[in-house]
């Protein structure tokens, strides 16, 4: 049988109201962080769930339990650090306050199989991985040369050929995530964008991926019988209750791990380090890879988002990426790998230091004298040169009164030469609200126990990413203090 659509937001909060001061006489004797809690989740309207869902029930059987309520329950469930389904399901029963304000009766909680049946409906494929559980065992993947060094890359696929794939051929917004996507985008997204929280229309985007530990080793077991055949060490395929994953190389710890490279985008221009979109990729994935994959399918998602600045670490330092940025009016603000040689030859008499300022004839870095962004180029004098005294340099290279000056273009060199110049306060100042996608990552590893899940699906994985996220954007709205929030509790029971 269909869900039931009955009152919406309203029905919930009347019923809590008459259901929570039958059950609190004196509800003021509750501590302050769970009146947080209950100001959060009283605010909080998935009464659009129970339509984006209609679908995935059938028209037959029993009656269902109302979607809006079963995924508000396990957002209060990852909101209170409850990682397992089971621990959450006898917290229901035994903590009444729990149950009304998921919205269930005190005396009618769901049971472990509806929340994973709930979590099948949001999982729009028929398997619960990505991948098939019978495959070959890959090598182990190669740690860096160097300290902090990030996974090399070991495939021949990189950006100068993949890149021009999936511009000529788009990602098509079919993954089988779509439905809890559609739920965090209309329900948490868009009203952070209608609150002002994030600009959709200037967009600032962060990007940075981060290991994600699923298991301390690959869970597999053979499905051959090489064993009885006395073959210790075939190369035969292998049955992985994890098929998605795989061991990479986690280059802050310097250790390998077992799990999922998680890449993700951040509104660097939000004040609360909003998260915009994820994508779990295999932890043996460079991260080059990792972001090209999860861009272009962040644009297939979210087509009415206009990306205006893109912050990235060097690992997306490739040349390709910037004439791509250029081409699509996207200013990157991308740090560069250290080991590029830097004294690029520029305008036959001068040369380009690392980062895009020209070298003069006496090997001294040129002053910055101005951008001029209709012409995409940026201007620079002489060092030895002021308004005042002019060019009081001992071997000039100009007969100009103020010394020589060079105009470097965007065009020339779009890796090196930027607008705003790299070394200038204005590049600086952006490009270090990079660490915003750290913060939101470090958010959803501490805060909100991502790797505490113990899932072995990518389903699951998926929909405790996507709970963990709508979380963020609800921390982030704006709601009334405890006290207004207990005043308008009393006059609605008066």
């Amino acid at each position: 049988m269909l869900p039931v659509i009955s009152g919406g937001h309203s029905a919930y909060q009347d019923t809590f109201v008459s259901d929570f001061l039958a059950l609190y006489p004196n509800p003021f004797t509750l501590s302050k962080s769970t009146w947080k809690t209950i100001t959060q989740f009283w605010y909080l309207d998935l009464s659009l769930t129970d339509s984006l869902l209609m679908d995935s029930y059938s028209k037959f059987g029993p009656s269902p339990r109302q979607p809006s309520c079963m995924l508000r329950s396990y957002l209060l469930s990852i909101k209170l650090r409850i990682t397992s389904i089971t621990q959450w399901c006898s917290k229901l029963k035994e903590c009444p306050l729990y149950a009304i304000l998921s919205g269930f009766p005190v005396d009618d909680t769901p049971g472990i199989g509806t929340f994973y049946d709930f979590f099948t409906r949001l999982w729009s494929s028929d398997s619960n991985n990505l991948s098939p559980k019978e495959r070959y065992v890959k090598e182990k993947t190669k740690k860096g040369k160097k300290h902090g060094d990030k996974t090399p890359l070991g495939t021949k696929m990189t950006c100068e050929n993949l890149l021009p794939f999936l511009i000529k051929h788009p990602i098509q917004n079919t993954h089988p995530f779509q439905l809890v996507f559609k739920l965090y985008h209309q329900q948490f997204l868009n009203v952070s964008v209608e609150k002002g929280l994030i600009d959709s229309k200037q967009l600032s985007i962060a990007g940075d991926g981060t290991p994600v530990r699923t298991s301390s080793l690959p869970r597999k077991k053979r499905v051959c019988d090489c064993k009885e055949k006395d073959i210790a060490n075939c190369n035969c395929k292998r049955l992985f209750s994890q098929p998605d994953c795989n061991s990479g190389w986690d280059s802050s710890r310097e250790c390998y791990f077992n799990g999922y490279h998680l890449y993700m985008f951040v509104a660097s221009d939000s004040h609360s380090d909003l998260p915009v979109f994820p994508l779990l990729e295999r932890a043996s994935r460079h991260d080059m890879l990792s972001f090209l994959h999860t861009f272009f399918s962040m644009k297939s998602y979210l087509p009415e988002f206009n990306i205006q600045k893109m912050l990235l670490d060097s690992a997306m330092d490739a040349y390709p990426l910037y004439e791509y940025c250029r081409k699509e009016n996207i200013i990157p603000f991308i740090d560069l790998k250290k080991t590029k040689a830097d004294g690029t030859s520029y305008k036959n008499d001068f040369t380009l230091d690392f980062d895009g300022t020209p070298i003069c004839k006496m090997g001294l870095r040129m002053k910055h004298d101005g951008i001029e962004k209709a012409k995409h180029r940026a201007k620079f004098r002489c060092p030895k040169a002021d308004r005042k005294r002019g060019c009081f340099c001992e071997t000039p290279c100009s007969d100009a009164k103020y010394g020589r000056t060079v105009h470097t273009q965007l065009k020339d060199n779009p890796r090196i030469i930027n607008i705003p110049p790299r070394d200038s306060k204005e590049w600086k100042k952006e490009f270090d609200r990079r660490t915003s996608v750290e913060r939101s990552n470090k958010r959803e590893k501490n805060d909100y126990l991502l790797e505490a899940g113990k899932h072995r699906s990518t389903k699951m994985w998926y929909c405790r990413l996507y709970g963990i996220m709508m979380l963020q954007h609800l921390d982030a709205w704006e709601m009334p203090s405890v006290e207004d929030f207990q005043k308008s509790l009393n006059k609605l029971s008066a």
